[in-house]
């Protein structure tokens, strides 16, 4: 698609089952949401990257004379980008600006910044000098050299497939990936912002390298371990060998394992016309993953746990804490009155939005 004018919109996303767990090689199950941001963008005559973002009342310039960009601050995801397609042999020659306005919770775990990534990558693959129109899987793996490999961060493939693929995901990155779309009949949802701020990194960092350093003491003592296969029955025998807090973190990741592993039957079975969903079962499975994230993980924080409890006590069938966790986001799912469950959110501080599964990456002229 080649236009010098060109409008992107990308979902955020949230995570149904496989919290923390891709980062260990393990699978996980994402739903794009119909919370999108949009860059409208085209050519310029003047050389480099110019772009207004009204939402946050700041504004992107960056010189460019078609060399690597250098980072004068970590985490300068427009500049990765542009860096992470040079050396996939895009070249510049014109300059690119345009406007960016979204509607998803930033730092709140629903993937606001990989959302952006995305939907930046695609308007310079499209507004480059040789245009590309790229699948959404490989704009994913450029979102994820561009955000985690680029700056050496501790984070997962979860958040680029997710957005840019769209709708209900799951994604094994071991020892390929392997991606799988699936159609289960979901309802709507209600997503809730704490407010409160997260220390995104701080957190993968505890509880990822955390895990791994548990791993490695397990493997030392029994060499067929493996957090993929081993059955969580295995978890006793390793007690004596852990602290109590590293042993409540091995239960916790290999029962998510498992909650996980049920829920794909239970959407996959949705896609069979003799099946009718059970929506308090996937329900039922949200509470049992929050439960685990909470509790052996501690992502949780007591205002999130209270805004969980209102939405169930208002109707809604279950839910959990999305992304890293330490404030930002969490959702249930209520498929039935969401307004009200909604309300319920806001009556304990949080921001709440009523949400449905929604597309991947779009792009129109």
């Amino acid at each position: 698609m080649n236009s010098s004018r060109i409008t992107v919109s990308t979902p955020g996303r949230i995570c149904l089952f496989g919290e923390h767990q891709d980062y260990l090689g393990l699978p996980v199950i994402a739903a794009a949401i119909s919370r999108r941001i949009q860059v409208a963008a085209h050519q310029s005559d003047q050389r480099g990257f110019r772009l207004d973002l009204p939402d946050i009342h700041s504004t992107v310039n960056i010189p460019f004379n078609g060399e690597p960009l250098p980072y004068p601050q970590t985490r300068d995801y427009f500049r990765s980008a542009v860096n992470v397609l040079l050396r996939e042999g895009f070249t510049f020659s014109k300059g690119i600006e345009g406007d960016v306005h979204g509607n998803i919770p930033i730092n709140s775990g629903t993937s606001s910044s990989s959302a952006l990534l995305i939907t930046w990558l695609t308007v310079l693959t499209q507004l480059a000098d040789q245009p590309r129109q790229l699948s959404a899987e490989q704009l994913a793996e450029l979102g994820y050299m561009a955000e985690v490999l680029e700056f050496g961060e501790p984070g997962g493939m979860m958040d680029h497939y997710s957005t840019a693929v769209g709708d209900v995901i799951y994604l094994e990155s071991q020892p390929a990936i392997k991606l799988e779309t699936l159609n289960p009949p979901l309802g709507t949802f209600v997503l809730g912002d704490s407010q409160e701020p997260k220390d995104t990194i701080g957190i993968l960092q505890r509880v990822k390298f955390g895990m791994l350093a548990i791993i490695k003491n397990l493997k030392t003592i029994d060499p067929h371990f493996s957090v993929d296969t081993s059955e969580t029955t295995e978890a006793p025998k390793f007690k004596d060998f852990l602290t109590k807090d590293e042993y409540i973190l091995l239960k916790g990741n290999l029962a998510n394992r498992a909650i996980l592993r049920d829920a794909l039957r239970l959407l996959r079975s949705s896609s069979d016309a003799a099946n009718t969903f059970d929506h308090v079962r996937f329900g039922q499975l949200l509470n049992d993953h929050q439960a685990n994230l909470r509790d052996a993980l501690r992502i949780s924080t007591p205002k999130i746990d209270r805004m969980l409890d209102a939405a169930l006590s208002a109707g809604a069938l279950g839910g959990k804490i999305n992304g890293s966790g330490g404030g930002g986001c969490m959702f249930v799912y209520a498929p039935e009155q969401p307004e009200v469950v909604a309300e319920a959110i806001k009556r304990e501080g949080g921001k709440a939005y009523v949400i449905s599964v929604d597309e991947g990456t779009v792009v129109s002229l």
